[in-house]
C-alpha cells in the first residue's frame, strides 16, 4: 500500500501594524530555515504571503514532500 507523504506546513496571521516588510522577510528566512532543519530541499520550500484590504498580512511556508528522493528499496 502506497501513500503520499503529507505536507508540512508552518503559517503564521498578523493584523496591521504587527508587521513589516522587513519582519516578514525576517519571519518568512526563519520559517524556510526551520522547514531545512527537518529536512527539505530549499527547492520543495515554497513560500505564500497573502495580503488583506484592511493591511494584515498571513505567511505560509509549505514543504511539499512529494519532492523526497523515493527510497527505491521502498
Amino acid at each position: 500500500m502506497s501513500t503520499e507523504p503529507e505536507p508540512v506546513e508552518i503559517s503564521t496571521r498578523m493584523r496591521p501594524g504587527e508587521w513589516s516588510e522587513e519582519t516578514l522577510e525576517a519571519l518568512a528566512a526563519d520559517y524556510q530555515e526551520k522547514m531545512m532543519e527537518m529536512g527539505a530541499s530549499r527547492d520543495a520550500v515554497v513560500t505564500h504571503v497573502d495580503r488583506d484590504e484592511d493591511g494584515g498580512v498571513s505567511l505560509k511556508v509549505i514543504w511539499n514532500k512529494d519532492q523526497i528522493i523515493q527510497d527505491p528499496t521502498a
